[in-house]
């Protein structure tokens, strides 16, 4: 299992203990080993064991609303320390077939999907690496069991690739 797929399971096991309806989390993931160089004490606060290569999740400042997460995304510059970033957010999904019928209007949207027969709560953790790797892990509030998550690196896209931009220079010809 890589340094990647570790924080995002062992995040989704984090938030699996709390209560859902949770606003969305930001994490830097940082080497655990340049975190106990850069802040020994933080390191040990964090129980980050000494010699282990790890990624470290460190939560960031509080994140707007659900429908302002992109938005934020696509402010967020990290500092060259960071590795990654993994982000936990829940979502109301509806069938296929109840598309056609969300209004226009987002106040009148956001109580169709709230009381919509068909709508589902899933919360993702998403995490993606400098380097390109990416991986999810998804739970679903009606199958809320640790052997029901859904993992893999491609299972929310649209989220990764957000995520991902968080890297990429702000010029271009700039390194991220």
């Amino acid at each position: 299992m890589s340094l990647l797929e570790e924080v995002v399971l062992d995040l989704e096991r984090h938030w699996a203990e709390r209560a859902w309806d949770a606003q969305p989390c930001l994490y830097a993931l940082v080497r655990s080993t340049e975190l106990r160089k850069a802040e020994p004490e933080l390191a040990d606060q964090l129980g980050l064991p000494a010699g282990a290569d790890t990624l470290a999740a460190l939560e960031q400042p509080e994140l707007p609303d659900q429908a302002a997460v992109e938005d934020a995304l696509a402010s967020i510059a990290w500092p060259e320390a960071v590795e990654g970033c993994a982000l936990v957010i829940e979502r109301v999904v509806l069938p296929p077939e109840a598309e056609e019928e969300i209004p226009e209007d987002e106040a009148e949207a956001a109580a169709y999907a709230a009381t919509h027969p068909g709508r589902e709560d899933v919360r993702m953790v998403v995490g993606v690496l400098r380097d390109g790797a990416r991986h999810s892990a998804l739970r679903l509030r009606r199958h809320d069991a640790e052997d029901e998550v859904l993992v893999g690196p491609d299972l929310v896209p649209a989220l990764a690739e957000a995520l991902a931009a968080t890297f990429e220079p702000d010029e271009p010809g700039q390194a991220g």
